[in-house]
Order: C-alpha cells, then structure tokens, then sequence
C-alpha cells in the first residue's frame, strides 16, 4: 500500500476471465465463439428471445442461477476485495470495481464498492412495479414479485439491445476526472489501459455499437436508443 501512494483513485474493470477460474464458463469460451452453453445467444439473451420463447429463457438463467451459487471466490477476487478493504475510502481516494460479471464473487470475497453493469443473477426485475429484489429460486413456474404479487418477473441482466446499467456513474469515472489508475482484470477483446480518457473513449464505441439497436433498456418501459459514440462526450449521461 506505501507504494500506492501517489495514487489517488483506482477503477477496475473486471470481466468473465475474472470468474473463469471459479468455474464459471465464459460467454464465448471454448469452441462456441457466440454460442451460450450450446445456445445462440439470440436465442436466450435478447428481449425478443424471451418474448419468443419466456420458458427456454427462464430455464437457462434458472440453471445458470443455481450453478452460480455452487461456486467460490478465487485467489483474484479475493485480492481485490482486500485492496477494496485496504484502500482508504475517503475523499480523492476511492477505488471502485465496475464488473460485467453477473455473479456475486466479488461481494463474497469481501468487496463492497462493486457496481454490476450487466445486472446480476441473483436479483429478478418485476417488469410490472419495476422492482428489483433479491432472488435465489427459480422464475420459471412464474413465481410472484414479492413487491407487488405480479407474475411478472424476469432475470435482471442487460441482454444484448439494452443499455447497461450505472452509466451515469462509470462513464465519468473512465473519462479522466475522477481516476487516476485504470485497470482491466481480465476483460475480453479490452485494449491495454494507457489512460483513463483513452478506455472510456473505447468504452463508448464498444457500448455504442450494443446500443445501436437497443429496444429496451432494463428498469425503463420506453425505447431506448444510443447516439454514435463520437457524439458522446466524456462524463454524458445519454451514453
């Protein structure tokens, strides 16, 4: 930590190879380059998929649920939650771990400022009261909302056309003004960090070229569409 000193504040971007070594599978891991544990993702992870077809939908985020809480933080996990432990947290030294991980290893290893851009498995969105609660069971005998007693909840992770979640808070983070450190732990197809403004500026395009055909972004019942990525500046909350 001594050495840490002239830093200010950390963000760490994690991705799927973060979890792989818990035994979770990555999304194109092996041979199935857009293949989901033999399923097309269009197939179980867009918003058509699940108005196609809601029980394949739910049957592959039930088993995926289940399998998630029979795994174990890792040696990166935990390093990281103590980092997180031993950062001090005060103003102008802050350190947070954005994931695009759908798991809960991060929190289990310890961490406690840990933002989900794409949702999480154990939390089911009520798309009648807009209600996320916590979830460990499965969804698909249309089980109640425990907030309103609909049937009408459905995983709450962003699925390809729909808009991550926390923008408003990451993008900033990555655009120069709030971190001094950026680092990647191990994300897919994700370029060296060699500055703050350059990844969020990767960010966006990446993020844009999802949002091009956005339907739905999750917790909203209106449209949602994103503007090219050179129109995005830096800290936007549109983008």
């Amino acid at each position: 930590m001594a050495r840490m000193g002239a830093i200010r504040n950390i963000v760490i971007l994690t991705g799927a190879g973060v979890s792989a070594e818990s035994g979770i599978d990555t999304f194109r891991g092996g041979q199935g380059m857009g293949l989901w544990e033999q399923h097309r993702v269009e197939d179980v992870a867009t918003p058509e998929a699940f108005a196609r077809d809601p029980d394949l939908v739910l049957r592959f985020y039930d088993m995926r649920r289940a399998a998630i809480q029979t795994k174990h933080p890792n040696a990166a996990h935990e390093a990281l939650a103590k980092l997180d432990r031993e950062w001090p947290g005060e103003p102008g030294h802050e350190l947070l771990i954005v994931t695009q991980n759908v798991d809960d290893l991060h929190e289990r290893a310890g961490a406690s400022h840990v933002l989900h851009m794409h949702g999480t498995h154990l939390n089911a969105w009520c798309t009648a009261c807009d209600v996320r609660s916590p979830w460990r069971d499965s969804l698909i005998e249309r089980p109640p909302c425990p907030a309103c007693g609909a049937a009408a909840l459905r995983p709450d992770i962003v699925w390809f056309g729909e808009m991550p979640y926390e923008m408003n808070r990451i993008t900033p983070r990555f655009a120069g003004r709030t971190c001094s450190f950026p680092s990647a732990l191990p994300v897919r197809s994700i370029p060296p960090p060699v500055s703050c403004a350059m990844r969020a500026n990767w960010a966006r395009a990446r993020w844009s070229s999802i949002w091009s055909a956005a339907r739905v972004r999750p917790g909203s019942t209106r449209a949602a569409s994103a503007p090219p990525a050179s129109s995005c500046p830096p800290g936007s909350t549109r983008c």
